[in-house]
């Protein structure tokens, strides 16, 4: 009698653990035990653990983005439209990027597509003058999705500016910066319409100051920087970690048309008297003597005797011109105009195209070891196509 009641002991024991067996490898949910939620976990808790978690207030953000807020705004995205012209998009260096756009074929028309900044509420912007050039219609877009056709004001092919005008309530300007305060190493945003993609900004520093003699613009004084530049971006705003412009984005060094960390920007001290300038006369006018300067090497002081001396060696000399009337020659070197000492091509061009046309000015020659001095009556220097800044003062 107690082996067959073991016997069916077994047998239920073995029948159980089967159906158990069967059970945790075709339904193993009908094992799992319920468990009730503590008491401290109610619905509002649960809703808030979904929710996604914000930043204490007292966390400060790393970066650049209250600079990005302050001047993007003031930042527009502009396409001008112009006629196709034979050689078109053929006039800039290869190695200097001027994007304009996707270049037709001739007789189509070109849509061009830049930047410009808003530096005044009633309308005011800057951008360049290669973006706008010859272009029969300017449309401007502002971040906020407005648009309008902008007025040329007028021009400085020499510097490369342009000023428009648009008519809107509202606008946003962005704040001035201090060119002249920048160092080598600061922190700087550009700010811009790159591939026609939507407002970018990008990040970088400094990389050099006073850039000139890359046979850009006849006036050159450039702001390097490796924040990415790419075709869109040409008139747009170099910005410190402010959000002050700075800059206005004009070139990069490319060989396919692409940024390679090298791009150029005019400073906004420069395109700010430009645009002073076309605002009130209409015109930037310069002042001309006539002459073709050279750089000064140590081989040339020595070869002609003067010593130590700085200055600018004359070249050639412009039939007619100021500089060949009152007596100046090749071979002279130009160390003063007026009071301002001149040591480099580029400061030579700088300081006579101040003066104003029609005035007098003393000009301090080297002449072999003996130093001369020459008044000179100041022309006014012609429009010219974008040439080497030491061409012709």
């Amino acid at each position: 009698m107690l082996k067959r009641l073991w016997l069916i002991f077994a047998q239920a024991v073995t029948v159980v653990l089967a159906a158990l067996f069967v059970v945790a490898t075709l339904k193993p949910q009908w094992l799992q035990q319920q468990r009730p939620l503590p008491k401290a976990v109610t619905a509002q808790t649960a809703q808030q653990i979904a929710l996604p978690a914000s930043p204490p207030a007292s966390v400060v953000r790393a970066g650049f983005a209250q600079a990005a807020r302050a001047a993007s705004p003031a930042v527009v995205s502009i396409t001008a439209r112009k006629a196709s012209a034979p050689g078109d998009g053929q006039a800039r260096d290869s190695l200097f990027g001027f994007p304009f756009g996707p270049r037709m074929p001739p007789g189509h028309p070109q849509r061009g597509l830049g930047s410009g900044v808003i530096i005044s509420a009633d309308g005011v912007l800057l951008t360049n003058n290669h973006v706008v050039e010859g272009a029969s219609d300017i449309e401007v877009q502002l971040t906020d999705g407005r648009q309008a056709r902008a007025t040329l004001i007028g021009t400085d092919p020499e510097t490369d500016i342009a000023v428009l005008k648009i008519d809107l309530p509202g606008l946003p300007a962005v704040g001035l910066g201090d060119a002249a305060s920048l160092q080598v190493g600061d922190v700087v945003l550009a700010i811009g319409n790159p591939f026609n993609v939507g407002q970018t900004v990008t990040s970088g520093i400094v990389s050099a100051l006073g850039r000139n003699q890359l046979g850009i613009n006849p006036f050159e004084n450039f702001i390097q920087t490796d924040a990415a530049i790419n075709p869109g971006n040409s008139g747009g705003a170099l910005v410190d970690a402010d959000g002050r412009l700075v800059g206005i984005n004009t070139a990069i060094f490319s060989r396919g048309g692409g940024s390679l960390g090298i791009g150029f920007a005019i400073p906004v001290d420069m395109a700010r008297q430009v645009a002073a300038t076309i605002l009130k006369d209409g015109a930037v006018v310069r002042g001309y003597i006539g002459v073709q300067t050279r750089e000064l090497t140590a081989e040339l002081a020595e070869a002609l005797k003067l010593g130590d001396g700085k200055g600018v060696l004359v070249g050639g000399v412009v039939n007619d011109a100021p500089a060949g009337k009152a007596g100046i020659k090749p071979g002279d070197v130009l160390t003063r105009i007026g009071s301002h000492q001149v040591a480099s091509p580029a400061e030579l061009l700088a300081s006579v195209a101040a003066l104003k046309p029609g005035s007098q000015v003393e000009v301090g020659v080297q002449r072999g070891g003996k130093a001369m001095s020459f008044a000179v009556t100041v022309a006014q220097r012609e429009r010219l196509r974008p040439q080497r800044a030491s061409d012709d003062d």
